[in-house]
């Protein structure tokens, strides 16, 4: 092969892996590409393709930067493997284009029945340009347990502790994504459905519901099948009843699930799946009903989820969340964060917010971009403009909304400084 002096950066993606994908650097792309097709061992029908690729000045520092800045969106065993979904690609997509050492973005698409690549100049490859449809990415994430991070009790503990137990009084709570019940092995039961059997009568509830989703990968090491798992006490004591209706998937979207969602459930908990959390967010917030949900950090600069924060029907909860579980219990990096539509009082974190006027702000953490957009960082918020600004997810996730500042518009903002594309941001103004 002919030596390719250039460096390059990629994003490779394998077929039967939706929900991750890895990033490294090369001097060969057409040699890397084929490389992760013959690997040993390798399903013939799990092939690669690359979903971005571009040239760099030095992929070495373009690599560790990345590093750096998607930490959390790392596996701890494999780090070359980094979580993926649309929003996430957006944004390590964004963070390569805006850095210094970028040059230019380059696609390489195989070419139908050959082995050879092709190169072309195009963008960001499209669902169908990389042969997938939505449904594709949907319904490979249900089969596969990459999709299944499974939350750490001590962190369902950690958030539902900042909230009086007068909210849980006589409800129904319902946990509709993946939550196993076991009574008599907390390895077979979900942190959330565990949690919440275990504090029962502390927070006073009226009855407790848990659907078990019916994939092909054991979740929890439970049975295979959905079933729906009631928890509740009467004169009698403690009940507990599974039940098991024909052609259920355990899936929230199912009719049977969303029965339940509207018309039993009062407060709903859960870890949705990585995968389809704008489907899951519409669901929820349609319903009316309360609610206490992990996701990305990232959701508040995201334009699917903007929306909602925008006209108040969703804020951030108490806690970040830092790591996971795979469904062989072991840790995982991420990155996501309680969300709720649930009051919060006193929000602790609101103390890092810097409301101060735009003169104090430090000179490094003020800048205006190309269309004269004020871009603020390092946690400050000026307190004597009224024109818009931009920020980051973090002051937002602080409680920024709660301090008479409003989001102006329902879409992420993407500043462009000296001609660079720059961080995912919201605008903001003062009321």
């Amino acid at each position: 092969m002919k030596t390719d002096k250039k460096q390059y950066i990629y994003i490779v993606q394998a077929s039967l892996e939706p929900s991750k994908c890895k990033i490294g650097k090369t001097n060969y792309l057409e040699r890397r590409l084929n490389e992760y097709n013959s690997m040993t061992g390798k399903s013939q029908e799990n092939f690669y393709k690359f979903l971005f690729t571009c040239e760099v000045t030095d992929m070495s520092q373009v690599e560790k930067d990345i590093k750096d800045s998607f930490s959390k969106f790392r596996e701890q065993k494999n780090r070359e493997i980094y979580f993926y979904n649309d929003d996430l690609f957006v944004d390590y997509v964004s963070f390569i284009k805006s850095h210094k050492l970028f040059i230019k973005e380059m696609f390489i698409k195989p070419e139908k029945n050959k082995k050879e690549v092709k190169f072309t100049q195009q963008t960001t490859p499209s669902l169908k340009e990389r042969g997938l449809t939505q449904k594709d990415l949907l319904e490979n994430a249900k089969r596969i347990k990459y999709d299944e991070f499974y939350t750490r009790y001590e962190d369902v503990e950690k958030e539902i502790s900042m909230y009086g137990k007068e909210i849980w009084k006589d409800k129904v709570v319902f946990c509709n994504c993946d939550d196993a019940f076991n009574k008599n092995n907390e390895k077979k039961s979900s942190a959330f459905a565990w949690y919440f059997y275990n504090h029962f009568k502390e927070l006073g509830l009226k009855k407790l519901i848990c659907t078990h989703f019916s994939g092909t990968v054991n979740l929890f090491h439970d049975v295979a099948e959905g079933y729906i798992a009631y928890i509740f006490y009467t004169t009698d004591g403690e009940k507990i009843d599974k039940q098991f209706p024909k052609n259920y998937t355990g899936s929230f979207d199912h009719p049977l699930s969303l029965k339940i969602l509207n018309e039993e459930a009062d407060i709903v908990c859960t870890n949705p799946p990585f995968s389809r959390m704008k489907e899951y967010w519409k669901f929820v917030i349609k319903s009316g009903k309360k609610f206490l949900i992990i996701s990305n950090i990232s959701n508040a600069v995201n334009t699917a989820y903007i929306h909602f924060f925008k006209n108040n029907q969703i804020w951030a909860g108490y806690n970040r969340v830092d790591y996971f579980q795979n469904p062989k219990r072991q840790l995982t990096d991420a990155s996501g964060h309680w969300y709720t539509n649930i009051p919060i009082e006193n929000r602790p974190k609101s103390k890092l917010l810097k409301i101060v006027p735009l003169k104090n702000i430090p000179e490094k953490y003020k800048k205006y971009d190309d269309s004269k957009t004020l871009i603020i960082d390092g946690g400050y918020i000026p307190s004597n403009i009224k024109k818009p600004f931009a920020i980051s997810a973090r002051p937002i996730l602080n409680g920024i909304l709660e301090k008479g500042y409003k989001i102006i518009q329902e879409k992420r903002y993407t500043p462009y400084i000296n001609g660079k594309e720059g961080f995912a941001r919201v605008l903001v103004q003062k009321i």
